[in-house]
């Protein structure tokens, strides 16, 4: 079965049911040391807003995030001081004592001075990749929650960017999730949309007197252009162009704020350089964005 926004708040209510639950086989099997951790889990997933990266937007994240160096993780920085997003298509895997385990969803917020985060796989994935393994045993789903966590770490809140080269960081994914927050403020680029869980959830909502919950979906605008981009034929020295080349995505450091002395990590998509008309050079594809 695909997952959809709209069953994310099922989701993430019945994630801290099995959570919360001392009887639970994730509790009982955990060390005692591991519940403060879960506890912490718990509290997030009770504050968090939520987020659906559409599939698109999880393979600009995790593209435009392998080039990035460092991030800050404030909660200035964060869409949301706690927040669960799950990625369409999933973030790659971590590697636990030489198994490959799938990442799909990520939750974060506050631990003691810190930016807490969290890794998650869906149950749903956990079954499928043990069928593909053609393992001698199966996974008993009713003892399983629906987002299991796999991997949970603190970063270090501070006014500069942390480096993200780190041997027991998960740089491909956390860089992602990174990615994901600045492109998020690029209004141009990336477009929101607000899902409303199904009926049967909204109702039990209703039932218990809290506030229905809407997930944000986050996707790639379909048509974009480069601010001020223009396809000339010349450069500044006077050189004619002969042919045309496409230039990487990248990020710049965008100026803003008070007299323009601020910095923001921004996403500069790629784009066609040279002269309308002229031949195009061959390259390894890429996305262009064009109204």
């Amino acid at each position: 079965m695909t997952l959809r926004p709209t069953q994310l708040p099922k989701l993430r209510d019945q994630t801290r049911t099995f959570l919360q639950d001392p009887e639970s086989a994730i509790r009982s099997a955990t060390n005692s040391d591991l519940h403060v951790g879960l506890d912490n889990l718990v509290a997030c997933l009770n504050a968090a807003d939520l987020y659906w990266a559409t599939p698109d937007m999880t393979a600009l994240a995790m593209s435009s995030g392998a080039q990035l160096a460092a991030a800050r993780w404030a909660t200035a920085d964060r869409p949301s001081p706690c927040g669960l997003m799950l990625f369409d298509g999933g973030l790659g895997t971590i590697d636990s004592h030489g198994v490959a385990i799938p990442v799909e969803a990520i939750v974060w917020g506050p631990a003691r001075g810190k930016c807490m985060l969290w890794l998650l796989v869906s149950r749903r994935r956990m079954v499928q990749e043990v069928e593909q393994l053609k393992q001698p045993f199966t996974l008993v789903e009713e003892k399983i929650p629906p987002l299991m966590p796999v991997y949970g770490f603190a970063l270090p809140v501070t006014v500069e960017p942390v480096p993200l080269i780190d041997k027991d960081l998960p740089q491909p994914i956390v860089a992602a999730l990174a990615a994901s927050w600045l492109l998020m403020q690029q209004r141009l680029l990336v477009e929101r949309a607000r899902h409303r869980p199904d009926k049967t959830t909204a109702r039990s909502y209703a039932r218990a007197g809290r506030p229905v919950p809407e997930v944000t979906s986050v996707g790639l605008r379909r048509q974009y252009v480069l601010s001020g981009q223009e396809d000339e034929g010349t450069d500044i020295a006077g050189r004619r162009y002969l042919h045309r080349w496409v230039v990487s995505g990248h990020w710049r450091d965008q100026p803003h704020g008070p007299d323009r002395a601020l910095r923001r990590k921004t996403w500069i998509p790629s784009y066609v350089k040279g002269p309308e008309g002229a031949p195009l050079l061959s390259t390894e594809k890429v996305n262009v964005w064009r109204r």
